[in-house]
């Protein structure tokens, strides 16, 4: 059996090779997986960055796609369902990374107990964000219509100071954050992503002067460098790079292989090399003031960036 994965992917070689030695594991960059690599491979597993559609698996041998994010915007589910090729994703396994991330962006805008903040999107995420505001005094209001969850999006945009994303992309959510609504907005709410690119028109964004704060970006990598320019905090898509959640994703990754192939499971345990505080950097600055710092001093390095962000 061979596995194809991204060699981005934490913990996943090592796991694979000590527990599973009978596989054969080839990691790949992920400019690397393409039909040519991947035709022999039973099993594929990647990250957003790998579109995963007929154009790749056509002619390929691979039974499951496993993708150790929590979004699967990137594959193409019907084409997948269709050909018999069984996919996965990773709901949770970094929401509290994600969680983490949106705590700090509120410190570092010192928000306080008056502040009221409008959560679009309560599941995984929104729900530990909702509770960690709670925790923190805020007031709390909740948008999430197929859930049954909370007010209106008008109401979100008229009483709200910060209003934090969290929904996956798709047609009902794409520049769900558009001219309009930031038009309804108070003249001074903080607009953040953290979801996915295009649930916020950035381009809307810029003219509407509200402050923001955007880890997902439309057209990652290619950055628009304005937006970036003009961003309260700017991070390059790594608000769930933690290593909890990368160890949760690869866990889950396995235990699906394992199920499918009749495999043992794997207990991960992974190390703590290369792990940096949320605190603060050598210059005593504030995490994400100081990843901000380098994303708006290089936007056209945002994915070098990103591949060298140590987890968290």
């Amino acid at each position: 059996m061979r596995i194809v994965c991204d060699a981005y992917i934490p913990f996943l070689l090592e796991a694979v090779r000590k527990e599973w030695p009978q596989v054969e594991i080839i990691p790949l960059k992920p400019e690397e997986i393409n039909t040519s690599s991947i035709r022999n491979a039973d099993i594929l597993v990647v990250r957003t960055r790998t579109k995963v559609d007929e154009k790749l698996l056509s002619g390929s041998s691979v039974r499951l796609v496993c993708t150790a994010t929590i979004g699967f915007d990137h594959i193409d589910t019907a084409y997948c369902e269709a050909q018999g090729i069984r996919w996965m994703a990773c709901p949770g396994c970094n929401a509290q990374a994600v969680c983490d991330y949106i705590e700090e962006a509120i410190d570092e805008v010192q928000s306080t107990k008056e502040t009221t903040i409008g959560i679009v999107g309560v599941g995984h995420v929104g729900s530990l964000v909702a509770q960690m505001a709670e925790r923190r005094g805020m007031k709390v209001l909740l948008n999430d219509p197929p859930k049954g969850i909370g007010i209106p999006l008008d109401g979100i945009a008229q009483k709200c100071d910060i209003i934090t994303f969290h929904v996956p992309i798709d047609q009902t959510t794409y520049h769900l954050c558009d001219e309009a609504f930031l038009a309804k907005c108070k003249p001074n709410a903080l607009i953040i992503n953290a979801a996915r690119g295009g649930v916020v028109d950035e381009a809307a964004l810029l003219h509407s002067g509200h402050p923001f704060i955007l880890d997902t970006w439309e057209n990652e990598p290619d950055i628009h460098p304005e937006v970036v320019k003009q961003a309260l905090r700017a991070s390059m898509h790594i608000a769930g790079y933690s290593v909890e959640g990368k160890r949760n994703a690869t866990r889950m990754c396995l235990n699906e292989i394992a199920e499918m192939f009749g495999l043992p499971q794997i207990k991960i345990i992974g190390s703590q090399d290369h792990v940096t505080t949320t605190a603060q950097n050598k210059n005593n600055e504030p995490w994400l003031a100081a990843i901000t710092h380098s994303l708006k001093a290089h936007p056209e390095q945002f994915e070098t960036l990103r591949k060298n962000y140590p987890l968290r």
